[in-house]
This record gives structure tokens, C-alpha cells and sequence, in this order.
């Protein structure tokens, strides 16, 4: 038999269409389309088709005809792009939350965020234990088109009726809000993303303060000079410079605690430039960036804590330029740690008399700035001091000078060395009259 011959044998027109026998023994059927072009058989997921027996394939053939002579026929393209779009929509319908909440997270951990920088290991830490901890819980695989607005008040008043463990008779629990915002963030990406078609609505509580009561002011966080003075007295030696850096220099504990001896450069007229460079992550207890860019800053060291600030290096800092400026030991290369740290300030603030309910150490950054705005620093020159980036735009506008930082400095300085002189002689009085009655 020829070559020809055994490709006749292999190939046979049809009254419509053409079969080929292959070599594996199936039989394969080709057709002629209504758009002119040639097909090959095709599942309806687009996939090649082959037949047992010619019989299956002249079958297949004849019903192809069938439905182009009807109107009915569409490309295999066309057809298997339907399916995959009646199956998709089939899958969003029926996709439950915790399956959708952990592909949310693994965008999280892996793409930027709208400002296209990635998003701080501490930010995912927080976002998966709301996830984890309370919405998964909570929804389990309920599908995502089946929670809408009835569906979390439900969970809201759950989370509403959960105590504070700071406060037990606060009214807020710190829970509800930052778990909803999670909550809102996942629903507007499945949005977003065609799985519903939009977004129920998520009410978010105002941020209030669990620690207090309503009535609580903002400058009842404030605590007094003499007071920042007691504290620094009542903290180990080798740690009290903690407590000036938050309060004269306004930094974050996360700051205080990533400081090296390169980052003071001391200047011919005994003053000092503090520069801000990086900070000792609490999640990772890593040195890390600031979070963002306004966090990097030049600050000027008032003139009430230079003396104790020189005498704390001498002492306490080795003499390398990465030296951590909070060493965990005297002259120590691993920098305290942000968790030891915690259990020396609760410590410390039961010593002193008068501070406000549960004072915190970030509070002590907030009575610095706070004095620093009633010497008259304007917003801007505020907002650099404390390292805040929500207000850069102003930042363009009202350009700050380290000659104005270092007088605002240097007043804010005077300003409590004299209130502690005061509170000092108040005191000597006191015990004074006190002895000669």
C-alpha cells in the first residue's frame, strides 16, 4: 500500500465534514464553520475531542450540521468562554468568607498599598489577627453575597458586648472598630473584584478612648514638668534617658529604643542635633525605617536635658558608632527591647504621684509637643517636630527651620526647668513651715 493510498484510508470526506483516523486508532472530525474557517471537534471546554469508533465521530459530525443549519451554532472559543464565565460567577456566588479572607491577606502580605509602598509586617500582623481571631469565627464559610447589612449588626453587637480589659467599665472595648474596618477593607476588595456587586454597609464607631470616661480631655494626658522630672528620678539610671528623649525631644518609644550614638552630633557651642533614622520594631524587634518619610527628622536637643544626654553616653553607651543609645546592659551592643521596656514603665509610673489614669509612655511625647505648641510653634513646625506625615501638604507651604526648632527648643526648655525650680522651692517651703510650727 502507498503512502497516498494509506492517507486515503486514513482520511475520508464525508457528505459534510471530513474523518481521520489516528494513529493511536481514535477517530478525529473536522468541520467547515459558517465563518469559513475549519474546525477540528472540541469539547465544550475547548479542548481537543476524539471519537472511539467513526460511527461516534459521523455522529458528532451530524449534529454539528444540525445546529449551524438551526442558528445555533457558536466557535468552541465562544462556547468554552461562556462556560468559564457561568462557572465563575457560579463560584462568586457561592464563595464563602474564609476562603475570600485568606486570598485578602495574601494580597496584603504581597501587594503595595495605594501609595505603592508594602505594607509593615506589624500592619499584617494586626489585619490577620482580626481575621482570625474574630471574622473568620464569626463567618465561617457564609457565603460573601449573604452578608449584608443585618447580617453584621449581628457580629457588631457580638463585638459591642466584648469588655475592655483596660477599662471594664468603658463603654468602648477597642474591639469593634479596628475588627469593622477590616471587615469594610474585605468587602470593598471582593467588590472591587466583581465576587458581589457592591458592598454592604459596614458602620464604623468614632475612635474613642477605652482607658477613659467621655468626660476625659485630651490635656489630661499632659503631665507636669516636675512630674516628667519624678519620672526620670524614679527610672533605673541607665535607663532614664527614656523618658527625657519622649519628652523633650518628642519621640516614639519605638524611636527611643532604635537611637545609636552616629545618630547625636554634638555642635563647637556645647549643643546637640538628635537625628531620627530608624526605629526598633515591636512585632519583629528589628531596626527598621520609620514608617514613613516624615518619621526621618532633625531635631533639635533642648538645652534641660543636654547635660544628663552627654553624661549618658559617657556612661552608660560604648563608644562605637552603632551603639544602641538604650542598651539592655551598660555599653551593651542589643538595644532594650521594646517588651522589657513595657514592664520597666509600669514599674516606673506607680512611683509617681498624680499622673493620670494608666499614663502611658507615648504620653510622654504628647506633654512635650504640647509644650511645644503653647511656646507658639505653628501647625508645620509642630507636625516636623513630631515626625507626622499627615500633614505634608502644609509642610510645602510653611517651611520649618532647624534655627526656629532650636529656639522653640530652647524656650520650651526654660519654660520647665522652671516649673520644676518652682515646684522645687514650693516643696522646700512646705517642709519648711512644716518643721517650724
Amino acid at each position: 500500500m502507498t503512502a497516498t493510498t494509506d492517507r486515503k484510508t486514513r482520511s475520508r470526506r464525508e457528505g459534510w465534514g471530513s474523518l481521520r483516523k489516528l494513529s493511536s486508532g481514535r477517530w478525529q472530525a473536522r468541520y467547515p464553520g459558517p465563518d469559513g474557517h475549519t474546525y477540528t471537534a472540541r469539547t465544550e471546554d475547548d479542548k481537543p475531542l476524539t471519537f472511539l469508533t467513526k460511527t461516534d465521530a459521523r455522529t458528532w459530525l451530524a449534529n454539528v450540521h444540525t445546529q449551524i443549519a438551526r442558528g445555533l451554532w457558536e466557535p468552541p472559543a465562544v462556547v468554552a468562554a461562556r462556560r468559564r464565565a457561568e462557572a465563575e460567577a457560579e463560584r462568586a456566588r457561592t464563595l464563602g468568607f474564609a476562603e475570600y479572607a485568606e486570598h485578602w491577606m495574601e494580597m496584603i502580605r504581597t501587594q503595595p498599598n495605594r501609595s505603592g509602598k508594602k505594607r509593615s509586617e506589624g500592619t499584617i500582623r494586626s489585619y490577620q489577627s482580626k481575621v482570625s481571631g474574630y471574622l473568620i469565627p464569626e463567618f465561617r464559610d457564609t457565603p460573601l453575597r449573604d452578608i449584608d447589612a443585618a447580617r453584621i449588626k449581628v457580629m457588631t453587637d457580638r463585638l459591642d458586648a466584648i469588655p475592655s480589659p483596660l477599662n471594664p467599665k468603658s463603654k468602648f472595648n477597642g474591639v469593634s472598630r479596628p475588627v469593622l474596618v477590616v471587615l469594610m477593607m474585605i468587602l470593598r476588595q471582593a467588590a472591587r473584584e466583581g465576587i458581589i456587586p457592591a458592598a454592604p454597609p459596614v458602620s464604623v464607631p468614632k475612635q474613642e478612648s477605652v482607658r477613659y470616661d467621655s468626660d476625659h480631655a485630651e490635656t489630661d494626658d499632659v503631665a507636669r514638668p516636675d512630674q516628667v522630672e519624678a519620672l526620670y528620678d524614679a527610672t533605673p539610671e541607665h535607663f532614664g534617658i527614656m523618658v527625657l528623649l519622649a519628652a523633650w525631644c518628642q519621640l516614639r518609644r519605638g524611636e527611643c529604643l532604635g537611637l545609636q550614638r552616629r545618630d547625636i552630633i554634638w555642635h563647637e557651642d556645647g549643643t546637640a542635633t538628635l537625628y531620627v533614622h530608624r526605629q526598633l520594631n515591636a512585632n519583629t524587634g528589628d531596626l527598621t525605617m520609620p514608617k514613613t518619610e516624615a518619621g526621618k527628622r532633625p531635631l533639635s536637643v533642648p538645652d534641660i536635658m543636654l547635660h544628663r544626654l552627654r553624661k549618658h553616653l559617657e556612661d552608660n553607651v560604648a563608644p562605637e558608632a552603632k551603639a544602641p543609645v538604650v542598651p539592655t546592659t551598660r555599653r551593651g551592643s542589643v538595644p532594650l527591647s521594646n517588651t522589657r521596656w513595657g514592664y520597666i514603665w509600669a514599674e516606673v509610673r506607680e512611683k509617681v504621684n498624680d499622673l493620670p489614669f494608666r499614663y502611658r509612655f507615648h504620653d510622654l511625647r504628647h506633654t512635650g509637643l504640647t509644650i511645644f505648641a503653647q511656646e507658639g510653634a505653628t501647625l508645620a513646625e509642630l507636625m516636623r517636630r513630631g515626625g507626622h506625615s499627615d500633614i505634608r501638604v502644609v509642610l510645602r507651604y510653611q517651611h520649618s527651620t532647624m534655627a526656629r526648632d532650636r529656639e522653640l527648643a530652647e524656650r520650651m526648655s526654660r519654660t520647665a526647668q522652671a516649673k520644676i525650680e518652682a515646684r522645687k522651692k514650693a516643696d522646700k517651703d512646705s517642709q519648711g513651715g512644716d518643721g517650724h510650727l
